[in-house]
């Protein structure tokens, strides 16, 4: 199962090693089974070394009667664990799931634990039974020190993202809650200092002021008592009580930003990981490649059109009358159904997408930026970017679409079009369908310095 791509057949957060010379058994190293790297921009991702096959004797968790070999007999949780990958692979998922619980029962490794929960989270989630996924997945976050990019980004969990206790899953994590994604808080962080590099110098000054007030009132408050009391040598009440008010009203002032400021930056941290999680998206090119919509970014602006069906054909019809213009603008629509869950062309095998699927995409082992600059790079797919690409995994098209309703106020469900920038974030939504020809006047042409600033 692929943080972000798909190998043929084979299970992805688990790769199979070369094993050394004259040693039947498949090794498990950390660095073959997960790996992230962090990037600045508003997306990141795990990256995770692609599955690669190897050939040698797969260790069997049940033992033939027959043999002879102590070595092979042995059941171990690595070796159960590589037995669930290739049940799994052939879609024989109880199967797979009885070898990862094994996998558990035998005194794993953190690498083995992590691979058997995760993987038995997949399973799960193949079923359909989110609960019980999202109580895997939850573990090996907790204990094992699971990537929530990994979660993400896999497709194999694209049906498990779309409900609800995905979104539980992910609000922890965002929150850091129950040490739950404790890495993915600490990038959220990065990048949040990126786009607000002068939230920590503010926040230092509302604690010093806030500080430097207390401690006046604390010394002021003797005063105070002096002043009411009267006699000779008293200080002046007046003076003493606006003092004591100029304290008080300036530490209530700047409590009241340095909570304003951390409400703004977990609103800072829902819109990234809504960024994040839309990056993510996949979508059909008219060539019927897949791609995620991060890879379109710097070479289109997709607009996203969600609605009841006759309103988004509607919608459609019309943008075809300055499909010229709009194409000029690097314009691709994106028609969101309501409701509508569309299968993939190609068929699946396995978990995951089909080898043709898999070849289309980029290699996951490279860095997050140098791999998203090839694709933006390549030729060929920007030959591919036509007028209108298809949603896949629409549910999730849909939860991704309704969360952003929801922030911005708006009641799930209603008719809204929403405007990408070239750099993959929101640069125009609104109720309804959009008015193509306001857009061709709001737009500048991909050729403009305007456009090239926007990347």
């Amino acid at each position: 199962m692929a943080a972000a791509n798909f190998a043929p057949l084979h299970h992805h957060h688990f790769r199979r090693c070369p094993s050394p010379p004259n040693s039947s058994s498949l090794l498990i190293s950390k660095a073959c089974f997960l790996s992230r790297n962090f990037s600045s921009s508003y997306s990141f991702c795990a990256s995770i070394q692609p599955a690669k096959i190897t050939h040698g004797q797969l260790v069997n968790c049940s033992p033939s009667p027959s043999s002879t070999s102590p070595e092979i007999s042995a059941a171990t949780a690595e070796s159960c664990v590589n037995l669930g990958l290739s049940l799994f692979a052939k879609g024989r998922v109880k199967d797979a799931l009885e070898q990862f619980d094994t996998a558990l029962t035998l005194d794993p490794n953190p690498v083995e634990a992590q691979a058997a929960l995760y993987n038995k989270a997949c399973c799960h989630a193949y079923r359909e039974e989110a609960k019980k996924a999202a109580e895997c997945l939850r573990t090996a976050l907790r204990e094992y020190d699971l990537k929530f990019g990994t979660i993400l980004n896999d497709p194999d969990l694209a049906s498990f993202r779309a409900m609800p206790e995905f979104k539980e899953l992910q609000e922890d994590a965002r929150l850091g809650g129950e040490d739950i994604g404790y890495g993915f808080r600490r990038d959220l962080k990065l990048i949040s200092e990126v786009q607000a590099p002068f939230r920590g110098i503010r926040r230092f000054f509302y604690v010093a002021f806030t500080a430097a007030a207390g401690i006046s009132l604390f010394l002021t408050i003797p005063r105070l008592f002096a002043a009411i009391k009267g006699g000779d040598g008293a200080p002046d009440l007046l003076q003493t009580s606006e003092n004591a008010g100029i304290n008080i009203g300036g530490i209530i002032v700047f409590v009241a930003l340095f909570l304003w400021d951390n409400k703004k930056e977990e609103e800072q941290f829902a819109q990234i990981t809504r960024n994040e999680t839309l990056s993510r998206l996949p979508l059909r090119l008219s060539t019927n490649r897949i791609v995620e919509l991060v890879q379109l970014r710097d070479t289109a602006r997709p607009v996203i059109l969600a609605g009841k069906k006759e309103t988004v054909d509607s919608a459609m019809r019309k943008a075809e009358r300055f499909r010229t213009n709009l194409l000029r603008r690097g314009v691709i629509l994106i028609p969101v159904v309501w409701g509508e869950r569309r299968e993939p062309l190609a068929e699946k095998k396995g978990f995951g997408l089909s080898p043709k699927a898999a070849a289309s995409l980029p290699s996951i082992g490279e860095d997050f930026d140098k791999r998203t600059q090839s694709v933006v790079a390549n030729s060929k797919i920007k030959a591919e970017i036509r007028f209108r690409a298809e949603v896949v995994s629409a549910a999730e098209w849909e939860r991704w679409i309704r969360d952003q309703q929801e922030a911005e106020g708006i009641t799930p469900g209603e008719d809204v079009y929403i405007i990408l920038r070239l750099d993959g974030r929101v640069r125009k939504s609104g109720l309804g369908m959009p008015d193509w020809q306001e857009i061709v006047k709001e737009v500048p042409p991909m050729e403009d310095l305007l456009s090239k600033l926007e990347r």
